[in-house]
């Protein structure tokens, strides 16, 4: 989700409620940190240069019990942020503690915000040496497809 279509969403909605993917709510209580530009420069392992450029928010629960971030004040945090900071309508990543500070991204079901699991790749695959993983087959639908009449001569292909 970039900057732009939260501020979208922000208007339309009554509370902001985020959600991990397994269906752990954010205590409604939480606070937003920061907002802020990360810049990642780096090299992958096949030696090209990267750079990645995100909008960070922190969320923080905090034992505030009493606090609820509505949508216009969240919409003003954002907005003075693109004041103060020249941030642009790139793709968000959210800080949030569990065991450790976790990255995540961010996605809207309709209802309310969920933070999506981000994982580990390889940007280099083709410097890795990782084989590609063979595609697995089950064999009685290829051989329904034989069946079907796709045999060689048959003119379907």
């Amino acid at each position: 989700m970039t900057l732009g279509q939260i501020k979208n969403l922000l208007p339309t909605l009554e509370n902001v409620e985020f959600a991990l993917e397994n269906g752990t709510f954010v205590p409604e209580h939480f606070h937003v940190t920061e907002i802020g530009i990360v810049t990642k420069k780096f090299i992958d392992c096949g030696g090209t240069m990267r750079e990645e450029e995100k909008v960070n928010f922190q969320l923080w629960d905090a034992n505030d019990f009493e606090h609820r971030l509505k949508p216009g004040k969240l919409l003003n945090i954002i907005k003075l942020s693109e004041e103060k900071l020249g941030i642009k309508d790139l793709e968000i990543e959210v800080e949030y503690q569990s065991d450790t500070i976790g990255k995540y991204d961010l996605d809207f079901n309709g209802k309310y915000f969920v933070l999506k699991n981000k994982m580990t790749a390889c940007l280099a695959n083709d410097a890795c040496g990782i084989p590609a993983e063979k595609q697995k087959v089950n064999l009685s639908e290829l051989k329904a497809v034989q069946q079907g009449g796709c045999a060689p001569n048959s003119g379907c292909c």
